[in-house]
């Protein structure tokens, strides 16, 4: 039996930094309904949103991007723009998400509003976001296979 390797040049997920634990299955497994409007901000320290949403691609099932609602009022005249899951980092002691990029570059995304969603599924509007947040994207990745991974065991119940 192989399993991936996680240690591959292709990172999968959001980066975990901090010791901030609280009570739960956190923050390796959450509950998406439990990120929502959690503060992002940008790598010079900006905040300079809040998630929305989280995109699942329900074929691969993985986190295809984080949506994060910058400016407005309410949720009135806010912008959306599509982050790449890699490129965001959990911190658990500021209890929030740190995008890989200054602020003023991701202002400059002119990103969508909430009655104009772009056709996520299209790959080459994927692949401008995600070259955009300097990212490969998800499903081009290529992940190893180690047989006889030992450190990968079912949980005993």
């Amino acid at each position: 039996m192989g399993s991936i390797n996680p240690q591959g040049d292709t990172q999968r997920g959001a980066n975990i930094v901090g010791g901030g634990m609280g009570e739960g299955p956190g923050p390796d497994i959450m509950a998406a309904a439990t990120l929502d409007g959690n503060k992002v901000m940008s790598s010079d320290g900006e905040h300079v949103g809040k998630i929305s949403d989280i995109m699942l691609d329900v074929r691969n099932g993985r986190i295809a991007y984080a949506v994060i609602s910058e400016g407005g009022f309410l949720g009135m005249g806010s912008t959306l723009h599509a982050i790449p899951w890699s490129a965001l980092t959990l911190d658990t002691d500021e209890k929030c998400f740190v995008v890989d990029m200054v602020a003023q570059r991701l202002k400059d995304d002119p990103g969508f509003d909430k009655d104009h969603w772009p056709m996520m599924a299209d790959a080459k509007w994927g692949e401008s976001t995600y070259n955009y947040y300097n990212r490969q994207p998800y499903w081009s990745a290529t992940h190893e296979v180690v047989e006889n991974d030992l450190s990968i065991r079912p949980s005993e119940h």
